[in-house]
């Protein structure tokens, strides 16, 4: 697989009302995904996207001057932010990755892995990262917060949730429980898939499925808005938020390695609504309908596309920012209206840096 670009993305699908009470995945088959997906020895070839996001998530952590004695990772699948963070193999090629992985890994007092699947989370119990970080391990729904871990109030300096959440059926009750397990200046940080990621898969599977069987199913999970992770956080009493979107390009040689990636990864269709087994005939249908909308006329490839949404909150404590009090600015709106003060305009286009335009 070939990462081809990387651009900025606010378009998604999923969204929250006040009624947290319904049901949109079934938590029970989500579970049996990723026991089936630990146990298959070809699972270590998907992790591919885990890896990058867990990259990302490293580089941002090495902006924050704070330590961390105790950390959450929530959602923590095999332990790939732990894996990262004891991995040299890139430092070579890298020396500010290698800063930044060594920076963050010296921080670290404890880190408690949460995850419901068994099997997952103990995969990699026998790799080198166990002995280089002090690890533990509970295995434990990440709706239900029924555990020690996850019900006691302000524990953890950090919680990170890469790639997790957006199997969450109340999303909103999940972020007051991660709120209140934070420590007071505690940061919570975290990415899950939003928008229109995988939208090529979903429009081809819609459009074959309408010329062989008259009908549509739901076979592609929806996906959370950016602007609802802000509102939610927000709510559950998060600030100093920053949420933005990023968009990863793979390309894959077809449909089935695509679909196949999916299910090493435990991440394929789990809602509610069962829709009916994908048969031959549909799946030969797929092919080429994806081929002509979305595939790379040059390579031959075929291009998948996952939006992320990451998120950054803080508890309020004694250290973090508060504003200010009403009338204490000491520069006037009409002055910096009249241009007495230099402001930055930067400008982003598709593929390109940022370029910034100051203007008198």
């Amino acid at each position: 697989m070939v990462v081809r670009k990387l651009t900025r993305s606010l378009n998604s699908f999923r969204c929250y009302s006040s009624a947290s009470n319904i049901k949109v995945f079934d938590r029970h088959v989500k579970w049996l995904q990723k026991e089936r997906a630990a146990h298959n020895p070809d699972s270590k070839y998907a992790e591919y996207l885990r890896d990058e996001i867990n990259r990302r998530t490293i580089d941002r952590l090495a902006f924050l001057k704070t330590d961390f004695t105790n950390v959450l990772d929530f959602g923590a699948h095999s332990g790939n932010f732990e894996k990262l963070l004891c991995d040299p193999s890139r430092d070579a090629k890298d020396s500010q990755w290698e800063a930044d992985r060594k920076l963050i890994k010296n921080k670290i007092g404890k880190i408690v892995m949460v995850e419901s699947s068994e099997s997952m989370l103990y995969k990699d119990l026998t790799s080198e990262f166990n002995n280089q970080l002090n690890i533990e391990r509970i295995v434990a729904d990440e709706e239900n917060f029924d555990v020690p871990e996850l019900s006691e109030p302000n524990q953890y300096d950090l919680i990170i949730s890469n790639l997790s959440l957006h199997w969450i059926n109340d999303l909103p009750e999940v972020y007051k429980k991660l709120y209140k397990c934070l420590k007071p200046d505690g940061c919570f940080i975290g990415s899950m898939f939003g928008g229109d990621t995988l939208f090529e898969l979903r429009t081809s599977l819609q459009l074959a499925e309408i010329e062989r069987y008259g009908g549509l199913s739901p076979r592609i999970s929806p996906f959370v808005e950016s602007s609802d992770v802000g509102n939610l956080m927000q709510k559950a009493g998060f600030q100093m938020l920053t949420v933005d979107a990023e968009e990863l390009v793979v390309d894959y040689p077809n449909t089935y390695a695509l679909m196949e990636d999916l299910q090493l990864m435990g991440e394929n269709n789990s809602v509610l609504m069962t829709p009916p087994p994908l048969t031959k005939d549909l799946l030969l249908a797929i092919e080429p309908i994806y081929r002509e909308l979305h595939g790379d006329k040059v390579t031959g490839h075929l291009p998948a596309t996952y939006r992320f949404v990451y998120m950054i909150g803080w508890k309020p404590g004694k250290y973090l920012a508060r504003p200010a009090k009403r009338g204490s600015a000491n520069v006037s709106l009409k002055d910096a209206l009249d241009g007495s003060i230099t402001t930055a305009t930067t400008t982003l286009t598709e593929d390109e840096d940022p370029v910034q335009n100051k203007k008198d």
